[in-house]
């Protein structure tokens, strides 16, 4: 990338209000060809709105834009795409029945004749395009949905090179994938970077965006607060930029021991996963669960939960052994606060204190009314434990950021006052601030007598806040262990299978 060119993509002065909400003032923002631009900051700091104003989704109250020298200032998505903006976003937006061919051309097919599809002519436009993203191997015909999600992620990068695109925008792009894809995203980054695509990367993992990103911009409370060089600049200089302040503990630590045990689980297995798990967990520990996408994590906890239905085996809390569904499990004292927030941890269209308070009730109840004024307040208070920002408890949770939705399904499990706490990747994306908070919120937990399972991917994490760690493989779980005797690579290779015979029980699953 030559610094010397113009710019490819200039915003300045860009301003964004909502109602009493300041989102953006006066944000400057500048990309260049072949460069990979990341965008980062907490929760709430303003990038998702830079980015619609930029896609169309959203128009700015004020500034100037410039694609290529030329004044830019689209009506809609439609439009920015016309003009050479993609933007895709966390989670994918794909046609799962379609092929991999009708995915990518969808919107642009070319007809002949007026009436038929000229697929010939297609099909060479598409291997020319999955040829420059090194995927030439992905075969047109799949339907998307029997292809990982790594290769999804391909199909729609691939769906915005068709039309041309010269500036593509990621928001959280990796937070799904697991290491390999990541580093395979990593390399068709690189490749668009040759072509001269510019590349705006959303992401709160520090350490990858120190790996694939030229130059950074930082935005916090809707203003641009710092910028520069990666290569010029450390992780902790990132991260007192974002938070405004030093955050000297990444992985806060609250002191805990273990107690009783408050829950046991003997044998479990679910219709497909798990295949088998057995552990014990006790009152003032965090276990954590760690594995590859697809080896049973979720499925297990969903099991635990009574989601998922269970084939054999015993889940026992405390002293009861309650029957397989949520609501008896929340009564004996599970919470769970699963991976999706949009599809299930969340009912998007209702109010934060609905979300927040749902699963339990009882305390705004009298003789068969709601107390709203009673439940209100109590809302306002867990707003102001978890700094939700929020326009208040009556707001919509679709309105609010990804990382203060995630605190609202959080604080829901909070509220319910559980003893066993099930997080099904809480940390996914949010930013480095929102996750100190919530391990500090872990420890504080298991410091009450509380017990929590934790499922993650980000092993660091994992072995800087559990007290022991277990494996899933192909169903299986392993022993749980000390997380002082796990490390990095030992993770990834039972995770792998490397350690399946000395880790791993042997359980005569033949049936299944």
């Amino acid at each position: 990338m030559n610094s010397a060119c113009q710019p490819l993509l200039q915003m300045r002065g860009i301003s964004k209000r909502f109602g009493a909400t300041q989102a953006l003032q006066g944000v400057d923002l500048e990309l260049y060809p072949g460069q990979v631009l990341a965008l980062i900051g907490e929760n709430g700091a303003g990038k998702s709105t830079l980015m619609k104003i930029l896609s169309g989704a959203y128009e700015p109250d004020q500034g100037q834009m410039f694609l290529q020298g030329r004044p830019y200032r689209p009506s809609g998505p439609a439009e920015a795409l016309d003009a050479g903006v993609a933007m895709i976003y966390q989670e994918l937006n794909l046609a799962p029945d379609l092929s991999v061919e009708d995915n990518i051309m969808l919107g642009q097919e070319e007809r002949r004749g007026g009436w038929w599809l000229a697929r010939t002519a297609a099909r060479k436009r598409i291997a020319q395009v999955l040829y420059q993203l090194g995927h030439a191997d992905l075969d047109p015909r799949t339907p998307v949905h029997r292809l990982p999600l790594g290769a999804q992620q391909v199909v729609e990068i691939a769906r915005a090179l068709i039309r041309q695109v010269r500036v593509l925008v990621l928001d959280e792009p990796t937070s799904s994938l697991p290491a390999a894809d990541v580093q395979r995203l990593f390399e068709v980054l690189r490749r668009l970077k040759q072509t001269g695509v510019g590349v705006i990367y959303i992401s709160h993992f520090l350490e990858e965006v120190q790996q694939i990103a030229d130059r950074y911009l930082v935005l916090r409370d809707g203003r641009a607060v710092g910028q520069g060089k990666l290569s010029q600049t450390t992780h902790a200089q990132l991260v007192a930029l974002m938070a405004g302040r030093q955050v000297e503990e990444l992985f806060p630590q609250v002191p805990h021991a273990p107690g009783e045990v408050i829950l046991r689980v003997e044998g479990l297995q679910g219709e497909r996963m798990p295949r088998w798990a057995e552990f014990e967990l006790r009152r003032g520990e965090i276990l954590g669960i760690a594995g590859l996408v697809g080896a049973g994590r979720t499925e297990l906890l969903r099991c635990l939960y009574g989601l998922d239905p269970v084939r054999s085996g015993r889940v026992q809390v405390a002293q009861f052994s309650p029957p397989p569904n949520p609501a008896q499990r929340i009564r004996a004292g599970l919470g769970f606060v699963c991976e999706d927030r949009k599809a299930e941890g969340l009912t998007l269209d209702q109010s934060l204190e609905d979300n927040l308070t749902y699963t339990r009730m009882q305390p705004y109840r009298r003789w068969g009314f709601l107390l709203r004024r009673r439940r209100r307040a109590c809302v306002q208070q867990w707003i102001e434990r978890l700094g939700i920002k929020t326009r208040g408890p009556t707001q919509p949770v679709y309105q609010l950021s990804g990382g203060n939705q995630q605190k609202v399904a959080f604080g829901r499990v909070l509220h319910q006052e559980a003893d066993v706490y099930l997080l099904d990747e809480p940390t996914r994306g949010i930013d480095v601030a929102t996750k100190a908070e919530l391990y500090r919120w872990m420890g504080q937990l298991a410091a009450e007598g509380k017990a929590v399972v934790f499922v993650s991917s980000y092993l660091q994490e994992l072995l800087a806040v559990c007290d022991r760690i277990a494996v899933m493989y192909r169903g299986r779980l392993s022993a749980p262990r000390p997380a002082q005797q796990w490390t990095e690579d030992t993770l990834l290779a039972a995770a792998l299978g490397a350690l399946e015979q000395e880790n791993y029980p042997q359980d005569d699953s033949s049936h299944l």
